[in-house]
């Protein structure tokens, strides 16, 4: 797991999204653009949810390592969307695609295929 600060504030998400979501974050920064983007995370308390962060030229994001008595977040298609969306900026020149995520049920447990996965819009 990953903890992500930014804006002043902390959540918990999966390794590889956040590495995702960092990566997409500097390609965005190089070329004057943003994105909003959708994420699961999961409080302190390990309740599930979602994160909309703003990402773009001026944020100021951190990602570390922490350990969580609770299972690793997946989200392949997410991270997949995002990697899709770095690849069109760095070598298709257009601006950069909205990823969206559709909402899940939040009184569900957390299962890798449970989460709905996203849309490139």
């Amino acid at each position: 797991m990953h903890r992500i600060h930014y804006a002043g504030d902390s959540f918990l998400t999966g390794s590889d999204i956040a590495r995702a979501l960092l990566e997409y974050a500097q390609v965005l920064a190089s070329v004057g653009q943003a994105a909003t983007v959708e994420i699961p995370t999961l409080s302190d308390d390990g309740i599930p949810g979602q994160s909309i962060i703003l990402i773009g030229p001026s944020s100021q994001v951190v990602a570390g390592t922490e350990s969580s008595a609770h299972p690793e977040i997946l989200d392949p298609e997410l991270v997949a969307s995002m990697a899709s969306s770095v690849e069109l900026l760095q070598h298709g020149g257009g601006s950069a695609p909205v990823v969206a995520v559709r909402s899940r049920d939040r009184n569900q447990e957390w299962e890798n295929d449970e989460w709905d996965g996203l849309d490139v819009i």
